[in-house]
């Protein structure tokens, strides 16, 4: 499957950006699919998830009440509401797909597909 985020920018702290992953090659609708971000100096990590069905949906407990994720399998996308924006939330923003049919993994390793990513910028 091919990945293709976009939707980032720069935004002031307490704004909000709505990030969307494009899938193509493979069926969507039987993806788990995730949202990581990697700051500067930092390792990759896992922001959000949200299964094959979208009836099950995971969160970091950084983002929780301020992030949501969904998707739309006729569109074969996944999205990312981002509210409330902080500082410490500018990284660059990757969609990843696991086709494992089990609970949505947090862990990077699990994931076989990734986009190429997306810069978010929040300014304080």
């Amino acid at each position: 499957v091919q990945l293709q985020a976009s939707g980032g920018g720069l935004v002031q702290a307490g704004g909000s950006l709505r990030l969307s992953c494009a899938a193509s090659g493979r069926i969507f609708s039987s993806a788990n699919m995730a949202w990581f971000r990697q700051a500067p100096g930092k390792e990759r990590e896992f922001v959000s998830g949200i299964s094959w069905s979208g009836g099950s949906t995971v969160y970091a407990e950084s983002v929780k009440g301020r992030f949501t994720i969904s998707r739309d399998n006729p569109k074969n996308t996944v999205y990312l509401q981002m509210n409330s924006l902080k500082s410490e939330d500018t990284a660059v923003y990757y969609c990843a797909a696991n086709y494992d049919r089990t609970a949505v993994p947090s862990s990077l390793e699990k994931y076989p597909y990734w986009g190429q990513g997306t810069q978010v910028t929040v300014s304080s």
